[in-house]
Order: C-alpha cells, then structure tokens, then sequence
C-alpha cells in the first residue's frame, strides 16, 4: 500500500517551501478533469511553455493538454489511430499520445504519483532530503523534473547506454546524473547504485518505479480515465477488445486494471523485447528497446489480471523510426495514401511507442480482430529523445532509400506474425508471478506474505491500491490549505 501516515514537524518544513516557491499542487480529479483548473491557474500558464520548471506546470501533468509547446490550455485527450494501409490489420488502432506533456513523455505523472503522497504527509522533507530516480529512461527525467517543480534536490540514475539526448536534458534539470554500466535490460545495475547511495548518504530517498504503488496508482486513475475518454468517443457501437503496453516498470499496465473493471470482457497485452524475453521465457539480454528495463518481473505488475505475453524484435522499431522520419520514408507512407501532416505526426511516436503498436498489430492477428475492434496502446515519448539514435543507423546502414522504405514497412511492420507471444492461462500467470520471488525477496527485501498476498489476497491488495485516490487528493486539498497560496490564485 502508498504509506498516509502524517508526520508533522517534517510537513511544516515542507508548507513553508512551498510557500515561499509559490508551490500549488494538483488533485488527481484535476489532472482526469482539468475543467476543474482554477481560472486563474489557466490564465497563468498562458505566459509559460509545456517544458518550463515553473510549478504552475505541475497542472499541466495531464492527457488533455492542448498539443502546443508554449502557452497551450486544455482539451481533450491527445491520441492518434494507425490505419489499416499502415497496419495491415482491420483491427483499429489507437494509441495515447505522451509528447504533450511536460518532459515529452508520460512518465512525468508516474513520478508524481510518487512523490506527491509522500511530500503532503510529510515523509519526504525538501529541506533535507534528496528524491532519487532510478529508470531505464523516462521515469528518471519525470522524477528530476518534478523535484524542481516541487522544490526539491533531485538525483537521476539511468544506464550509459541511453540516448545522449536524455544526458542532456538531465544535466539541466537533475541535481546530480548517476550512469551505470550496460543498456536498458541493466536494471540490477540500477539497483545497486540505489543500495550504495542510501548504505553512504543519510539523506536520500528512492523512488524506485519497479515497487512504488504511485506509479501504478497515477495510470490507473488518470491513464485509465483518459483512456475511457477516448473509448466513449471512437467506439461507436464497435467492441474494446483490450490494451497493449510496453511491460517496462508495470505502472502503465495500471490503467488495464481500470479498463478491466470497465469493460470485464477486455484484455491486459504486456509486452517486452525479444532479446530479452523474461515473460515469455525466463529469458535475459540487452536491446534497444529504451525504456523498457528488464530481466525482472516488476513488483507492481498486476500479473494475475494479465492475458497475453508479447515479444517483439528490436530490429522492427529500430527500422520503423527510419521509416517514419527520413524523408524516403515518409514519401513512401504518403504512396499508401496517408496524407502529409498525418505522415508527420508519426514523429509522435518514440521506439518503445511503436513497439507497442506493434505488439498491438501481434495481438489483433492473433485474435482475428476485425474493423468493429478497438486496441488501445500508449506511445510514451517521440523522436524528440532520439534523434542522435537516427544518425547512429544512418551512419551504420547508409542513406535511406524510397525502396528500404517500402522493405521496411513490408517486413518490419505488415510482416508481424502471431509468433513469440503467449496467451497466459493460470499457471502460466502464475509463473511469471513467481519470478518476483528472485528479484524482490531474496535481493530487495521484500516480504513473501506480501507476494502471496498480491496473488491470493487478489481483489483486496490491489483493490485497496486503487481505492487510495480520495484520500491522496484529501491530503493535497489540506496541504494547499496549509501553504495558502490557492485563494490567491
């Protein structure tokens, strides 16, 4: 469970540094619901852009941004479908768009899901403490730029391997940038570093995404309310058929617990690079799938509430990015009939985001899924954090041609099969489940009762996750009190 417990003298530290940083923060209901924006917070974030470390963009950690990087309101939830022509497959297609929010990414409501409870109750004291972010990726800039939002020293620890443009931004933004050996299947690498800072630094505070229940709480309010937005305007009488996500940290597959209780007949698709299948097969290795650490089933995942295991090759959205944003690309998607500025919202898609819509592709074949079927996916960020990435493949595999394009798109996208992917019954569930046992208790110190109790103990250990929004919002309401800046606003 997201510990409440109160603890005084460290929350007076922390109101008066929101009082004097002018810190006001947003209640989870804003974030679903940003009608609900005070006027006057909307009438300020006019003067300040999507990515500025400005706490008035703490109301900006939201689906329904209006999708402009400076001055934007609010609107409804960004998202994109891939058509047939692009997919192959009947089956529609549609996918949340992360680039629109601040950072570019969605994982900026992930960490506030973890830091937030903790500030309001005081367990975390800004004064004294620093907020530390282990990631794979985007979970480490969404936690830095969070911390200085909400006045805090921050430290990001992701591995060497990660694209330079993430390095970049977080020596801005970060207190301190922490690489560790390997790429983004190196998670215990990550981990040890978490061990080291806190067994030499009396002051840090981790905020681990793989255990923390904010993470999975923040998408399964906010994502899975977005995402039923989305469903009661484009099913039109047709069926959800389920959600397809990137396996990563687990949080996100929070909002298919949402959707589930929705839509009872829906499924939860979690997938995970073929170079490193630990669902599928036990199985370990690197890949350039960024975002998605591995090698571990995460603590968070809600593997009982989880139907399909998919693998997808890392070959496929590395061409695909090609595909999307080289000039020769993009004219060979407008021969297919796309038009141009729907060709050029592709860019809106990162690695991990057309992975996803591949394994969405992997799953509507599977099942046979026809044009009455709607499969949600998420893409987490877009090229915006891989741009060097496209110059590494231009320099290795040469320029890109109108005829690799076509290549591309036939083999690395209409040519996805129904192979490498498990649809899980209980005992396969089960085993994956059990892989939290290596990781989690015999390395992390984690409880076996509390294992069981994710399992055996289903509907009250994760229904009393989900039930905890009311009173984090409560606590936030009473906090913003406390500090006294809201009248004024």
């Amino acid at each position: 469970m997201i510990d409440l417990t109160i603890h005084e003298g460290k929350l007076q530290n922390t109101v008066r540094r929101a009082r004097e940083r002018g810190i006001v923060i947003p209640t989870f209901e804003q974030m679903k619901n940003p009608s609900l924006i005070p006027a006057t917070v909307k009438a300020g974030l006019k003067a300040h852009g999507l990515w500025d470390l400005h706490p008035l963009n703490l109301y900006r950690i939201t689906w329904k941004n209006e999708p402009v990087l400076q001055g934007g309101g609010f609107g409804g939830v960004n998202y994109i479908e891939f058509p047939s022509a692009l997919t192959g497959v009947d089956a529609r297609i549609i996918a949340l768009i992360g680039k629109w929010f601040p950072t570019g990414a969605h994982k900026v409501g992930a960490t506030f899901g973890c830091l937030v409870p903790r500030l309001v109750t005081g367990q975390f004291d800004p004064t004294f403490h620093k907020a530390v972010w282990p990631s794979t990726g985007n979970f480490c800039r969404g936690g830095a730029y969070n911390s200085a939002l909400l006045g805090c020293d921050s430290i990001a620890i992701l591995p060497e391997e990660m694209s330079k443009e993430r390095f970049a931004w977080l020596s801005k933004v970060a207190g301190e940038v922490i690489a560790t050996p390997g790429c983004e299947s190196n998670v215990w690498e990550i981990f040890q570093k978490c061990k080291e800072l806190q067994a030499t630094r009396d002051n840090v505070m981790i905020f681990d995404q793989f255990e923390e229940f904010g993470n999975h709480l923040w998408h399964y309010d906010v994502t899975g309310h977005a995402m039923q937005d989305v469903l009661n305007i484009e099913l039109k009488g047709g069926r959800y058929a389920g959600v397809v996500l990137t396996s990563g940290s687990g949080g996100t597959m929070g909002c298919g617990d949402y959707l589930k209780e929705q839509y009872p007949g829906s499924k939860l698709i979690a997938s995970e690079a073929l170079q490193c299948p630990t669902m599928l097969e036990n199985g370990f290795g690197g890949h350039r799938i960024e975002g998605i650490g591995d090698k571990h089933i995460p603590w968070i995942h809600n593997v009982r509430n989880t139907d399909f295991a998919v693998a997808i090759d890392d070959e496929d959205p590395m061409h695909l990015i090609r595909l999307f944003n080289e000039p020769e690309g993009k004219k060979h998607l407008q021969s297919l009939g796309l038009s141009p500025a729907y060709v050029e919202a592709l860019e809106q898609l990162g690695i991990s985001g057309v992975a996803n819509v591949l394994a969405s592709i992997k799953f509507a074949k599977y099942n046979e899924l026809t044009s009455s079927d709607v499969v949600l996916t998420v893409l987490t960020d877009s090229m915006e954090m891989y741009g060097t990435r496209l110059q590494e493949l231009n320099e290795s595999l040469g320029p890109y041609t109108t005829n690799q394009a076509a290549i591309d798109h036939s083999r690395h996208m209409l040519g996805q099969k129904t192979d490498s992917m498990q649809e899980l019954g209980y005992r396969d569930r089960k085993r994956i489940h059990n892989l939290k046992y290596f990781t989690w208790i015999e390395q992390m110190g984690r409880s076996v009762a509390e294992l069981d109790r994710q399992w055996y103990d289903y509907d009250a250990y994760w229904g009393g996750i989900h039930s905890m929004v009311p009173a984090i919002d409560k606590l936030i309401v009473e906090f913003n009190e406390a500090v006294g800046l809201e009248a004024k606003r």
